[in-house]
């Protein structure tokens, strides 16, 4: 990445990030009472780890400059769906957006656990179906174009980013409305996509549906198993390395767009491991440079 990208990037930092705001007004759906405080931990180099996460909401990052296409980004961190890294997997990805004119929202999303929910399995699914329904629906009051709506998944956050742009017609939140919860896009980074216990994340299998899931469970959340026609444009990074997410999990996916028609453009580094967030060091080349060329070859940016 250059040092004028950087330099913009260390620069919108500094006034791009709003308020943080609650996904939901009234009841939060599917949750139960419960006693669990939220644990935030700060790292260095500006990581941070959430975990605990009752009440989900949206950190807005608005593009001071918007490109003119005013395209939007929601960004679900990873972490195994037992914590979310919601630095340099969150913030640091949102003022990379920031500094291309892309507005970006990065969604502090429950974590799968039977003391806060009903169904645990739904939470992540449910606030991510909810962020992408409120910035379609508040597009205008943020400058952005409600039909350039995307969305980026890291890891664990991939896969929920994947469940959203494979199962967007599922109805698990309160929509009267009947806004469109198709995302327009997505970029999936180095995502855990299947529940097949063979090539999946076990960790991220056993926190969301348990240790003993059923065939039916574990296909119904496997999205390699789930891509239609109407699954968006994708774009992907992975690394053959990778000893927590297998690259099988990005492969099988992609076979599954091919198979389905879908334009999608992946990039497969030879060396990275897991968990790099944007940049990668085993490599010269940073993916987001990558990802700001297909955006402009598919005019989501200009």
């Amino acid at each position: 990445m250059n040092i004028i990208f950087l330099l913009l990037v260390s620069v919108l930092a500094k006034f791009s990030e709003a308020q943080e705001m609650n996904l939901y007004t009234g009841n939060i759906p599917n949750s139960i009472p419960n006693q669990v405080k939220e644990h935030i931990e700060h790292f260095g180099n500006g990581h941070v780890s959430y975990a605990n996460v009752t009440q989900p909401r949206l950190i807005p990052y608005i593009a001071p400059h918007p490109n003119a296409t005013k395209a939007a980004v929601i960004i679900c961190p990873g972490g195994g769906y037992a914590r979310l890294a919601a630095g340099h997997e969150g913030a640091e990805t949102a003022k990379a957006f920031n500094a291309i004119g892309v507005s970006a929202f990065v969604l502090i999303y429950r974590l799968p656990s039977d003391s806060i929910s009903l169904q645990k399995e739904l939470v992540a699914f449910q606030d991510v179906q909810q962020a992408i329904k409120i910035v379609r629906e508040k597009a205008d009051t943020w400058g952005v174009n409600p039909n350039l709506i995307g969305v980026l998944g890291y890891s664990a956050g991939g896969h929920l980013a994947s469940t959203l742009a494979t199962r967007f017609s599922e109805k698990v939140i309160d929509n009267q409305a009947n806004t469109s919860l198709r995302p327009n896009f997505s970029m999936l980074i180095y995502p855990v996509i299947t529940m097949d216990k063979t090539f999946t994340h076990i960790g991220s299998r056993n926190n969301l549906l348990g240790n003993n899931p059923s065939e039916a469970v574990t296909q119904k959340f496997s999205n390699e198993l789930n891509v239609s026609s109407q699954t968006p444009i994708t774009f992907m990074v992975h690394a053959a390395d990778d000893k927590a997410v297998p690259i099988l999990n990005s492969l099988r996916y992609y076979e599954a767009l091919i198979k389905n028609n879908i334009p999608v453009a992946a990039h497969f580094y030879q060396n990275g491991g897991h968990g790099f967030g944007l940049h990668n060091a085993m490599a010269k080349e940073a993916w987001f440079d990558r990802l700001t060329n297909w955006l402009t070859t598919n005019k989501i940016i200009e």
